[in-house]
């Protein structure tokens, strides 16, 4: 009864809703379990999966083939082969090493890899690692990977290209230049303190230079550069300057030299005006901060050189500056005479039997 009561009360406040079922349900009717849809699919597909791997992978290759070319080349740089990395085979795997790259950089997944390929092979290519060869081989001479049998032949010539070995036999030899040379300061000091009270500093000793011959290699010749010597102290005035040189210029003609030429003064070497102001501090010799005089005994190959450095004409302090810079690697004065002498292209007394023999080897040379 009391069911009956609810069933009414429930039904009368709900017009035009559908009948309330039965209690217990409508005859017949079956319950179902519910069962949910299956969850949506979280994975990326066969071929979307295949492709991502495949673009890792290419980044991995693009990467290890730039290391591995990097790799080449600078193996090629220790063993010296300059020729091999400028070949045709060398650039067209460099070609073939960016396109790899290049395509690894165009995948997402192998972008990363990729860009670290791409920086090594900007570092280590062709152009660079074969500039550093070139620099290496011609710091080292080392050009025995491109030279034939002639060439290696011409590069031990014992002579100069252009000059007639029997002009080298006939002329002073190494050990007559630096005779004549030292006879030659010995008389000048002693004539300059005679007259001015000059005192003297020898400043560095005499070099050696082989010459090259022409050909690629070293010739069995030399260039001879004497010590200098300075005098202790300045000589500034222009007169006085006149008379040191003057007096030089007497016993260098003594020893068999021409006078000496003034390539400071623009009457006498004619240079320009403006070159022989840029180059001795003015055109003008009364103002000069340099006097540069200049001969030689030709056809031999002595050379005498008589320098006076003025600080006196030191307009802006940058003469002042140049001189204290070579002070400090030579020790020489800083301003007044300087004498020295260059011999080119002479053969020592030692060698001269084993030039002679060489040349037979050279026969239209």
């Amino acid at each position: 009864m009391d069911n009956e009561r609810q069933r009414a009360r429930y039904v009368s406040n709900t017009e035009g809703a559908p009948p309330v079922p039965p209690a217990g349900g409508y005859r017949g009717a079956r319950r179902e379990a519910f069962t949910p849809p299956p969850p949506a699919a979280t994975g990326l597909p066969a071929s979307a999966d295949s492709s991502a791997k495949s673009s890792n992978t290419l980044g991995w290759i693009a990467l290890s083939v730039a290391i591995l070319f990097a790799l080449i080349l600078l193996g090629t740089l220790v063993a010296g082969g300059t020729d091999l990395l400028y070949g045709v085979t060398m650039l067209a795997v460099q070609l073939v090493v960016v396109g790899t790259v290049v395509a690894a950089l165009f995948s997402a997944r192998g972008r990363k890899l990729g860009a670290i390929a791409l920086i090594i092979t900007v570092l280590f290519n062709v152009a660079t690692v074969g500039g550093l060869s070139a620099l290496q081989t011609s710091a080292s001479g080392n050009y025995d990977g491109v030279k034939t049998a002639e060439q290696k032949h011409a590069e031990a010539y014992p002579g100069i290209k252009g000059t007639d070995p029997q002009q080298t036999l006939a002329q002073q030899s190494l050990e007559e230049v630096r005779e004549q040379s030292n006879s030659l300061f010995a008389d000048i000091r002693e004539r300059l303190t005679q007259e001015f009270g000059y005192t003297w500093t020898q400043v560095e000793d005499e070099d050696l230079r082989p010459e090259r011959n022409g050909y690629g290699g070293e010739s069995m010749l030399v260039t001879y550069s004497s010590a200098r010597w300075a005098t202790n102290e300045p000589i500034q005035d222009y007169d006085r300057k006149l008379e040191v040189m003057a007096a030089v210029n007497e016993v260098v003609v003594e020893h068999g030299l021409w006078d000496l030429y003034a390539f400071n003064d623009p009457s006498e070497s004619g240079l320009d005006p403006t070159v022989v102001a840029k180059l001795y501090g003015s055109d003008d010799p009364r103002t000069q901060t340099t006097w540069e005089y200049y001969t030689e005994n030709y056809p031999e190959p002595l050379r005498f050189y008589a320098n006076i450095y003025d600080l006196s004409n030191d307009q802006d302090g940058g003469f002042l500056a140049e001189r204290e810079a070579q002070n400090a690697r030579t020790g020489e004065p800083l301003e007044g005479l300087q004498l020295s002498v260059l011999g080119r292209e002479v053969l020592s007394e030692a060698d001269r039997a084993e030039f002679e023999t060489k040349l037979q080897e050279y026969p239209g040379y």
